[in-house]
């Protein structure tokens, strides 16, 4: 029995290639001049690149592109000669991308380019008459009375509806969405929307899944939401009390204490300085008085006259000399300058006899001077002559 044999499998004819033809490779001038002549600018013809046969007495030469913009693009001029003829033709110049070249994305239709969200303002839709997602709201029968009835009380005057398919694209956006259960802030929700006192339900099958959120504090306010769907403004949820930020649980604030703050005080204080200043310039007699008698201010300071008075009283007693010896810390000078006179036709030379007397009791006048007891009256009416 003969061996069995393998069969051979057959072999594919290789593409015979293209003999290069000389004429046509040799022909980069003709080429440059054709790519220069459809440029907009003879500029934008860069270097040439290469050339290749397309077939037989087919060529292409490549050039380079130097438009802005049209970066990785390249010329491509196609020349071609006739059999046994060495004139060269131009076929064809292109603009053509290169491997690096930037291209705009795939033509789409615009039904297909649109997406949620480009519609703006003053933007209007084509209509759509084959829109999978409606379909006819009421067909008219022809009833006057029937088509009544389906348009004014069943409310049925819209030309289209949601469609079944429409519905279920809508639904399941809505639960897939931002609104749905599956949101980082529906999970961490202690409640869902189902229970919640603010939201409204929608009509129809849908409202068997969603509604529509109506409380303002919430981040879905007027949108809708799945019924499985939370957030942190539910109508019947709360939060634990939350511990106080202070130190003290129960800070105590003192209110009785009332700080006064006189805003007037360094304005008062300045207007009294100026109200002293004018003083003292408008009466200089009186201030030149008070520099003259240094004994009555020596006096006044260390309130002797007082004590003074009360020793003259009872001089004048005896002497009989009364009223001119009264001297307060109030006086006027005129009262001072009559006292001076009063006393200086009295005991002045008896004054040295009382200072060297002794025994008794001492009398100290504003002056420093002493004296005994049947002396005072003198000692008395000289300190304030001396005064």
């Amino acid at each position: 029995m003969p061996a069995a044999t393998l069969p051979t499998p057959a072999k594919r004819p290789r593409a015979a290639r293209p003999k290069v033809d000389a004429v046509l490779v040799d022909a980069v001038d003709v080429a440059l001049s054709a790519a220069r002549e459809a440029a907009e600018h003879p500029g934008d013809v860069g270097e040439h690149l290469a050339a290749t046969m397309d077939a037989d007495r087919l060529a292409s030469h490549t050039f380079a592109c130097t438009m802005r913009g049209y970066r990785g693009w390249h010329w491509t001029v196609t020349v071609a000669r006739a059999p046994r003829s060495k004139t060269v033709t131009v076929c064809e110049v292109e603009l053509l991308p290169g491997a690096e070249a930037i291209l705009a994305p795939e033509w789409l239709p615009w039904s297909e380019r649109l997406r949620p969200g480009d519609i703006g303002p003053g933007d209007v839709l084509p209509f759509r008459a084959d829109d999978p997602r409606l379909v006819p709201g009421y067909t008219p029968t022809g009833d006057e009375e029937e088509d009544r009835v389906a348009i004014e009380e069943l409310a049925l005057a819209r030309a289209r509806v949601l469609s079944p398919e429409g519905r279920d694209e809508a639904a399941q956006r809505w639960y897939a969405g931002s609104r749905g259960p599956t949101t980082p802030g529906s999970v961490q929700a202690a409640s869902d929307c189902g229970s919640c006192g603010f939201l409204v339900l929608l009509q129809g099958s849908l409202g068997q899944v969603f509604g529509v959120c109506a409380n303002e504090w919430s981040e879905d306010d007027g949108r809708v939401v799945s019924l499985d769907h939370g957030c942190g403004a539910h109508s019947e949820t709360d939060v634990e009390p939350h511990p106080t930020d202070w130190p003290d649980d129960a800070p105590v604030i003192d209110e009785m204490t009332v700080e006064i703050v006189d805003l007037g005080a360094q304005p008062a204080a300045a207007a009294d300085a100026t109200a002293s200043a004018a003083a003292s310039q408008t009466e200089p007699v009186l201030e030149t008085e008070s520099q003259a008698e240094p004994a009555v201010e020596t006096a006044s300071q260390t309130e002797p006259v007082v004590e003074t008075k009360s020793q003259a009283e009872s001089a004048d007693d005896h002497d009989g000399v009364t009223g001119q010896a009264e001297m307060t810390l109030d006086d006027s000078v005129q009262e001072t300058t009559s006292v001076e006179t009063a006393a200086a036709g009295t005991t002045d030379d008896d004054a040295p006899e009382d200072d060297t007397s002794e025994g008794g009791s001492t009398v100290t006048g504003p002056t420093g001077t002493t004296g005994t007891d049947e002396g005072q009256d003198s000692a008395s009416q000289g300190s304030v002559a001396d005064a």
